[in-house]
C-alpha cells in the first residue's frame, strides 16, 4: 500500500472538499435553514404518521418522545411499538409529573408500561420535589392561581428543560395536533424552539380526532379511564374539566379562561425563567 493509499480520512477531506461523519471536521449535530425547513413541512404534510415517525428515525438522532398520555400521544406509543422497519423502534419516553395528575393519569402509566415493556419512560417532576405536599411547601397552595406562568414554568417547564439537558436530547416527537384548535391550528409537523435548540415534530398534526379515536380504538390501547367520563384532553386536575359533545376537544383545559396551551409549549411561559414576569 502506498503512502498515498495510507492517507487519513481527514486529509481525503481536505482533498475532497467534503466532510464525512467520521472526520475531523466540525459540523452542526441538527440544523436547518428557515428554507428547508418550509420545504420539509410541505413534504412531509403529505405523509402518514408512520411514514413520518420513519423519516425521524432516520434524519433526527436523540429522539425522544414527551407525552402526558393523551390519546394522540398514546395513538404514536403504540405505532412506534409496531412500526414495520429495518430500524429498531428505541424511541424513549419524557413524561413531566407536574404532581397534580389525576389518579387515573397515574394508574394509565402503570398499565401502558405492562403495555408496551420495552418503552423506557423517564419522569420528572418539579425541582427538589417529590409529592405535591414538597411542592406546596417550596411555592405556597394554588400557585396556579397566584401566579399561573410561575406554576407553568416551576411544574412543567424548568422540569422539561431539565430533561432535554441530562438526556442530551436533540428532538422530541409530540402528540399535538391541528384540530385541537387554538394557536395549535397553525401547527406544523416540524418545528424549532429558539429557547432549548430542541427540534420538535408532531407526527399526527394533521389528524382529525375522530382518526385518533379510531386507531385508538382498531388497536386496543390503553386510555385514561377519564373519558368515560366526559373528558377529552386530560392535563391537571385544577385545570381540566368534561365537556359535551358540542365542545371543542380541548374546552375543558383552562375552561372559561383565554389560555389555551399548557407551559411546555407555550412561549411566554418558557421564557419567564421562574420570575412570573
Amino acid at each position: 500500500m502506498t503512502h498515498r493509499q495510507r492517507s487519513t480520512s481527514s486529509e481525503r477531506d481536505v482533498d475532497s472538499g467534503y466532510s464525512s461523519g467520521e472526520s475531523s471536521a466540525t459540523l452542526p449535530e441538527v440544523y436547518f435553514t428557515r428554507q428547508h425547513l418550509n420545504f420539509l413541512n410541505q413534504q412531509l404534510a403529505k405523509l402518514e404518521p408512520a411514514d413520518v415517525l420513519r423519516w425521524c428515525m432516520t434524519s433526527l438522532p436523540a429522539l425522544y418522545q414527551t407525552s402526558a398520555f393523551g390519546l394522540t400521544g398514546l395513538a404514536m406509543m403504540d405505532m412506534v411499538n409496531k412500526l414495520d422497519f429495518p430500524l429498531r423502534a428505541n424511541i424513549e419516553l419524557i413524561f413531566i409529573d407536574t404532581l397534580y395528575h389525576f389518579p387515573q393519569t397515574m394508574d394509565l402509566v402503570e398499565r401502558v408500561k405492562e403495555r408496551y415493556p420495552r418503552l423506557k419512560i423517564h419522569t420528572y417532576k418539579p425541582e427538589g420535589c417529590d409529592s405535591t405536599q414538597d411542592f406546596e411547601t417550596k411555592h405556597g397552595n394554588e400557585l396556579w392561581k397566584t401566579n399561573e406562568e410561575l406554576y407553568d414554568f416551576t411544574a412543567k417547564v424548568e422540569p422539561a428543560q431539565r430533561a432535554y439537558a441530562e438526556l442530551k436530547v436533540k428532538a422530541v416527537m409530540t402528540g399535538r395536533r391541528k384540530s385541537q384548535g387554538g394557536k395549535r391550528g397553525e401547527l406544523e409537523i416540524l418545528e424549532y424552539e429558539e429557547e432549548t435548540g430542541v427540534i420538535k415534530v408532531n407526527p399526527l398534526a394533521n389528524w382529525s380526532f375522530k382518526q385518533v379515536q379510531a386507531y385508538i380504538k382498531d388497536n386496543d390501547v390503553p386510555t385514561n379511564d377519564l373519558l368515560d367520563q366526559g373528558y377529552r384532553s386530560v392535563g391537571d386536575w385544577h385545570s381540566t374539566e368534561p365537556v359535551t359533545d358540542s365542545e371543542d376537544e380541548r374546552a375543558g383545559r383552562w375552561k372559561g379562561r383565554q389560555k389555551t396551551e399548557c407551559g411546555i409549549h407555550n412561549k411566554r411561559s418558557r421564557n419567564s425563567n421562574g420570575s412570573g414576569s
